[in-house]
């Protein structure tokens, strides 16, 4: 009954709670046992080395101040009263003895009486709590003091018998000689008596430590055990927990199974009808995207054709100056009709571009890099002639390309398209400079040109869509951000603008714009 009252108390306790208890029973238990057994090792060490370092020294003291006495005074005095020795060999025979008895003697009563040899405190507190009465020192004490007398009458006697000899009483001599050897074995008496007092004391505290031992296994034991029982009966506790946590979270999981079948057969319905309310905005959303993406090729192929058409018609204007001034002849005609058939051509290829731009199976091809900058010059010249721009290419005979022809070209359409817009409104110099460099990984191509460059708040904006600076009758703002589109999706490239300090033709120019085209080395190559 009272288990269960406990139980029940137990499962009262919140689960944390319960959590919290089991660890600190199970941690503060083994660090108790951990702490208990190294107390129990160390006591039990102290009081073993304490106790026997005392009572072995202090015996081994006694019978050497024993033999002292019966070796170096009294068998020293027979052996000179019969003639064996010397006076003055005995003197110091005698002395070293009396010697070796007041060392050892002193050795003795600071082991005893010291409290360097204590038990620990441990022991002691043991000891306190089971009521140990203490030992009786009066024997001891009364020993020590006989002990005292005796040596200092030996030590007189030995001194009358010493002064007899040296006078040749030998008689007399001989009558103090019997009571040196009387009181001699009167000291051992004594001394064996207290030999005989240490061994009953080591026998005493060998059982005291033995108890120390006993009382400290028993709280050892009953530590494991508290420990083991209340482990087991709060992990009872936490299993009954889940237990219920689990048939809880069943019932849980029904009622929300059946919710959401309810939740499901609704959701159907509306699904039905959201599912043709999105196929009507499909169909309409598929009719403006159309229309949109017509649109947005429309303007695309204009803004490409904005250029060359522009040639075109300074071309047919040229026919009509010519001819104004009588200059008008066959080789001429040729020269323009050539020019005029190259720009209807790269108009034809544009037409062609944007009808494969997101073609995913056009042919690549391998062209000079030179000869395609080359020919986006040429496709501009008309204007840049009228315009008065110088151009200069610093490109190597050698660098080669493995990409789209005239998708690339038209970069460099847009680009110088760009140039001329910044520089027709200049007065001095106007030149635009490439300069294309290879290395192991990458080709990088910089375009140049001197214009009043671009301003800091618009230059973050120049490859967005539709983003112009112009009248919308002179751009859309598409030609960079279709530029972009072909370096790097097809290009895997990247393209970058920014204002920079320049020197073109011996000369120092500020605010100069400079396009970077870097290209990667392993698409410039054919795969295989």
């Amino acid at each position: 009954m009272k288990f269960q009252k406990l139980f029940l108390i137990i499962s009262k306790i919140p689960f944390s709670y319960k959590t919290s208890i089991l660890l600190f029973i199970i941690t503060g238990g083994m660090v108790s046992i951990i702490f208990l057994s190294q107390v129990s090792i160390y006591t039990l060490k102290h009081d073993f080395d304490v106790l026997f370092e005392k009572r072995t020294k202090s015996i081994i003291k006694l019978e050497t101040i024993k033999d002292a006495y019966v070796i170096n005074i009294h068998e020293t005095l027979v052996d000179l009263q019969n003639g064996y020795i010397s006076l003055e060999q005995s003197l110091d025979v005698i002395e070293l003895g009396e010697h070796l008895i007041e060392k050892n003697w002193e050795k003795y009563l600071e082991i005893t009486f010291s409290t360097e040899y204590e038990t620990s405190l441990i022991t002691n507190i043991i000891n306190h709590f089971l009521a140990k009465e203490k030992r009786n020192t009066i024997l001891q004490n009364s020993v020590v003091t006989n002990i005292n007398i005796k040596h200092i009458k030996i030590k007189k006697i030995v001194s009358k018998i010493l002064q007899e000899l040296k006078q040749e009483n030998f008689e007399e001599a001989s009558i103090l000689l019997k009571d040196v050897y009387f009181e001699i074995n009167a000291m051992s008496v004594y001394i064996t008596n207290l030999t005989s007092y240490d061994l009953d004391m080591a026998v005493s505290e060998k059982n005291d430590t033995q108890n120390v031992f006993n009382t400290l296994s028993m709280i050892l034991n009953i530590a494991v055990v508290f420990v083991f029982l209340f482990s087991i009966l709060l992990s009872i506790v936490i299993i009954r927990h889940f237990k219920d946590l689990h048939f809880n979270l069943e019932d849980v999981v029904d009622e929300k199974t059946k919710a959401l079948q309810v939740l499901n057969e609704s959701l159907e319905q509306k699904i039905k009808i959201e599912v043709a309310n999105s196929r009507k905005k499909d169909l309409i959303m598929l009719q403006q995207a159309r229309l949109a993406s017509l649109g947005e090729m429309i303007a695309n192929i204009a803004h490409q054709w904005r250029q060359p058409l522009g040639s075109i018609m300074m071309i047919v204007q040229g026919f009509q100056t010519k001819m104004e001034l009588g200059k008008l002849s066959k080789e001429v005609v040729d020269e323009k009709v050539e020019d005029a058939m190259q720009l209807g051509n790269s108009m034809s290829k544009t037409l062609q571009d944007f009808q494969d731009f997101f073609n995913p199976n056009r042919a690549k091809e391998r062209f000079c890099l030179k000869q395609c900058i080359e020919y986006s010059f040429d496709l501009s010249k008309y204007i840049l002639d009228k315009e008065k721009i110088e151009f200069s290419l610093d490109i190597n005979e050698d660098i080669f390309i493995y990409g789209f022809y005239n998708e690339f070209s038209q970069v460099f359409l847009n680009i110088i398209s760009n140039a001329q817009d910044a520089l027709s409104s200049q007065s001095d110099k106007k030149l635009i400079e490439v300069v294309a460099t290879s290395s192991k990984n990458k080709i990088r191509i910089n375009i140049v040109d001197n214009g009043s460059g671009i301003e800091e708040d618009i230059l973050p904006h120049i490859f967005e869509p539709y983003y112009t600076t112009k009248y919308k009758s002179a751009g859309t703002g598409i030609g960079l951000y279709m530029s972009q589109q072909i370096i790097q999706k097809h290009m895997h490239g990247t393209i970058s603008c920014k204002n920079i300090n320049y020197k073109m033709h011996n000369q120092d120019f500020e605010h100069c714009t400079l396009f970077t085209i870097t290209i990667p080395i392993n698409n410039t190559h054919e795969d295989t």
